[in-house]
């Protein structure tokens, strides 16, 4: 009974995590909060690792959703070029959060881990997204991925910095980016969704490498259940989302962000969360 419950925790924290991962509102800051009321294990390495190790699921569903754009061959050589210059600007955008992840991975989990920390972090950037849709001047100058300029891509790329912190969210910080300088919606969106795969592998590795792989075969089907189920309900959520900002803009996701930065932060000061 003791192991049914806790697969059940291991498809609930997947499900949280495919929803939340490439939707502008924070998967980390949302498993942050999901922790204190789910505790899968008290084994905090393996904890750590599963949840590095399930993100994996909802980067597989972009590679399989995004597979005629993303793969280079076997459509001629005008695609393959075309594929090989998107990548490009994708390791390119990548380079500054490798970077600063690499050097402050361990003072950011140390220090800022915390519900409050996310509490804030939602409430900011949650308040920006909103300010964003509704006050941006500038015209849409790009509606293609393939046309961001590199010196775009630097830019979103230190914008996607901005998300160590917890709760700031890696797709808020990346389709802010992107918005301001005048991509699309659209474009906004799938930039950050091609960014996630090269950093969510690199910060993967990263923890694998510091937390280590011993796990009990128990552990190895947790993780096996929550990369299943982050990685079906990211192919939900992604599908939903294209189609949704097809027709609308991403104030939602701010009113949401406001909201529960708002009852976390409440929670946190006057009941100790």
């Amino acid at each position: 009974m003791d192991n049914i419950l806790t697969i059940l925790k291991a498809v609930i924290l997947g499900i949280i995590e495919g929803i939340t991962e490439f939707l502008p509102i924070s998967s980390t800051g949302h498993l942050i909060i999901a922790e204190k009321f789910i505790e899968l294990s008290q084994n905090s390495s393996f904890v750590a690792s599963f949840q590095v190790i399930i993100q994996l699921g909802a980067i597989l569903s972009i590679l399989v959703l995004f597979w005629k754009k993303l793969f280079p061959f076997g459509q001629g050589e005008a695609h393959c070029k075309k594929t090989i210059s998107l990548w490009l600007l994708v390791i390119i955008g990548v380079i500054p959060a490798a970077v600063l992840g690499f050097l402050f991975d361990d003072f950011i989990e140390e220090k800022l881990f915390s519900p409050l920390v996310v509490s804030v972090a939602l409430i900011f950037y949650g308040i920006i997204l909103i300010l964003v849709e509704k006050c941006k001047k500038s015209p849409i100058k790009i509606t293609d991925v393939n046309l961001i300029p590199v010196k775009f891509a630097v830019a979103i790329g230190f914008f996607q910095c901005l998300a160590m912190v917890p709760g700031t969210s890696r797709s808020a910080a990346t389709i802010i980016g992107g918005l301001l300088l005048g991509l699309s919606r659209a474009a906004a969106a799938e930039f950050s969704f091609f960014l996630a795969i090269p950093t969510m592998f690199g910060a993967s590795l990263l923890k694998i490498v510091k937390n280590g792989l011993s796990f009990t075969s128990f552990e190895i089907v947790l993780i096996a259940v929550g990369f299943v189920v982050s990685f079906i309900s990211a192919f939900a959520v992604v599908k939903f989302l294209m189609s949704y900002i097809s027709k609308n803009d991403f104030t939602v996701f701010g009113y949401y962000r406001i909201i529960l930065g708002v009852v976390v932060g409440i929670l946190c000061l006057f009941f100790g969360f």
